[in-house]
C-alpha cells in the first residue's frame, strides 16, 4: 500500500466516530455491520477474505503493520539459499479485490466497552465484532541479556528482516565455524520449524561450507515433531555435520563471548540463532485477552470467541492450543474460516456451526528437494468441551522424498492463494 492510499484511507476511515467509506466494497448503501481484523497473517488475512466472500454486506477492515505479507512457512529455505525472500512475499491486493479495506498501521489499544480500536498514527475504528490475530511475541525476560545483543544474536522466528540478516551471517561465517540453534521449551510457533531450519542450514553447509557444523540445543527432551523422520534424515544426509542435544534449555546469551548459556554449561558458536520462549502478541496482552499461564488466549473453539472479552475473537498462534493442535500456518488458516463462518452467523442472528471440523498439514524440508509431513484432523468434542483429534485421522510421512517436497511447495502456493488471492 502506498502512502497516498494510506492518507486517503485515513481521511475516509479514521477519526473518532467517522464511518468507513464504501470504496472497494461489493455492496451499496450502509453495511449491516463492521468487522475489524487485527493482523494480516495466515489467520487475519484468511478471516478478512472469507467474511467478505461469504457475506459481502459486512464491512471488513484489516489493520496490519506491514504493507506486504511474508510467509514463515518456506522461510527456512531462504536461510539455505534455495529460495529468495521474493518467493515468500505477497501483496494484499487480492484482499482489496474482495472489498477488504487494508490499513497499514498498528493497533495500540482496544476499548472493548466502546468497541473501538486505537491506531498508532491516530484515530479510532469502531467495530461490531473484532478479530485479533496477532501472532506471537517473545518472553525476552527469560534470557536477560538477549535484547542487549542486538543483531549479534537473532531468532528470525518472524520471517522478514531477521531472515535476511541470519542468511548473511551464515554466508559470512568461516568454513569450519559452528552455527548454534537454540530451541525453546514447547509450546512455540511451528513445532517442526526449528528442526527444518537445522536441516536447511546443514544442507547449505554441505554444499558451501563442508567443514562447518550445526549444533542444535533443544530445551525439550527430544524432537517435538516428526522426530524419527528428522533423525533419519540427519543420520543419512548430515552425519558429522549436524549434532542434536536434547534437554539443553538456554537461560541466557553472551553475545560478546559468542556463547549460549545453558542450565549446566556454556556453548560457544560463531553464529548464534537463539529462539526465545513465546507468548501471544503484545496487543493481546494489552487488551486483557491473555488468560492462560500469562502467555496464551483461551477461546471457545466453536467460534474462536475469547473467553476473557466478549465480541472479540482470537486466532492462530496467540491461542491456547486445543489438545494436539499445533501452532501452524494452516491451523491459523483453518481457524480463520471457522471463525469467519461463526462471525457471519452471529451478525445475522443465527447460531454458529455446533460441530466444526478443521485440519492441519505441515511440510518440513529436510534437504533442498526432500520433505516430510505431519497431518491431523480436529472436531468439536462436546464431552470435553474443546476440539480434539478425530481418531484414526492424520499421521506422518512414511519417509522423506522429493515427491513430498513437490507436495510441500504445492501446499504453500495453495494456502497463499487461499488467504490472499
Amino acid at each position: 500500500m502506498n502512502t497516498a492510499f494510506d492518507r486517503r484511507e485515513f481521511i475516509k476511515l479514521l477519526g473518532a466516530g467517522a464511518a468507513l467509506g464504501a470504496a472497494g466494497c461489493a455492496t451499496t448503501g450502509a453495511p449491516k455491520a463492521r468487522v475489524v481484523v487485527i493482523g494480516g497473517g495466515f489467520g487475519g488475512a484468511t478471516a478478512s477474505k472469507y467474511i467478505r466472500m461469504w457475506d459481502s454486506s459486512i464491512e471488513v477492515v484489516m489493520v496490519e503493520r506491514n504493507n506486504i505479507f511474508t510467509s514463515c512457512p518456506i522461510s527456512n529455505l531462504v536461510l539455505s539459499g534455495f529460495k529468495t525472500m521474493q518467493d515468500i512475499q505477497h501483496s494484499y491486493d487480492g484482499l482489496r479485490k474482495h472489498g477488504v479495506q487494508v490499513i497499514t498501521d498498528e493497533v495500540t489499544a482496544i476499548d472493548a466497552a466502546k468497541r473501538v480500536v486505537r491506531l498508532a498514527r491516530g484515530g479510532e475504528l469502531s467495530y461490531d465484532r473484532l478479530i485479533v490475530s496477532p501472532g506471537i511475541d517473545f518472553m525476552f525476560e527469560q534470557l536477560p541479556n538477549y535484547q542487549k545483543a542486538g543483531n549479534r544474536v537473532l531468532h528470525a522466528w518472524k520471517a522478514g528482516p531477521e531472515t535476511i540478516d541470519l542468511r548473511k551471517q551464515l554466508e559470512a561465517m568461516k568454513d569450519g565455524g559452528v552455527y548454534v540453534l537454540s530451541i525453546p521449551v514447547a509450546p512455540y510457533r511451528c513445532p517442526p520449524g526449528p528442526y527444518e531450519r537445522a536441516s536447511q542450514v546443514a544442507a547449505y553447509f554441505k554444499k558451501a561450507k563442508p567443514r562447518s557444523k550445526v549444533l542444535v540445543l533443544d530445551g525439550n527432551p527430544d524432537v517435538t515433531s516428526k522426530g524419527p523422520l528428522f533423525k533419519k534424515a540427519w543420520a543419512d544426509l548430515y552425519k558429522g555435520t549436524l549434532e542434536y542435544r536434547g534437554n539443553s534449555k538456554a537461560i541466557d546469551v553472551d553475545a560478546k563471548g559468542g556463547t549460549v548459556k545453558l542450565e549446566v554449561e556454556d556453548v560457544k558458536g560463531d553464529v548464534l540463532n537463539v529462539v526465545p520462549p513465546q507468548r501471544a502478541g503484545d496487543i493481546a496482552m494489552k487488551a486483557g485477552l491473555v488468560n492462560a499461564n500469562n502467555r496464551w488466549c483461551t477461546v471457545d473453539w466453536r467460534t474462536c470467541e475469547s473467553t476473557a472479552v466478549k465480541n472479540i475473537h482470537v486466532l492462530g498462534d496467540a491461542t491456547l492450543s486445543a489438545p494436539l493442535m499445533p501452532k501452524s500456518g494452516q491451523m491459523a488458516n483453518q481457524q480463520a474460516k471457522m471463525c469467519a463462518a461463526a462471525v457471519i452467523a452471529l451478525l445475522n442472528g443465527q447460531q454458529p456451526n455446533p460441530m466444526p471440523l478443521i485440519s492441519n498439514t505441515c511440510y518440513s524440508f529436510v534437504s533442498e528437494k526432500e520433505a516430510i509431513h505431519v497431518a491431523s484432523v480436529h472436531t468439536w468434542n462436546a464431552k470435553e468441551n474443546t476440539l480434539t483429534t478425530v481418531p484414526g485421522s492424520g499421521g506422518v510421512s512414511a519417509q522423506r522424498s522429493e515427491q513430498e517436497g513437490n507436495f510441500g511447495h504445492a501446499w504453500a502456493r495453495a494456502v497463499w492463494s487461499d488467504m490472499l488471492g
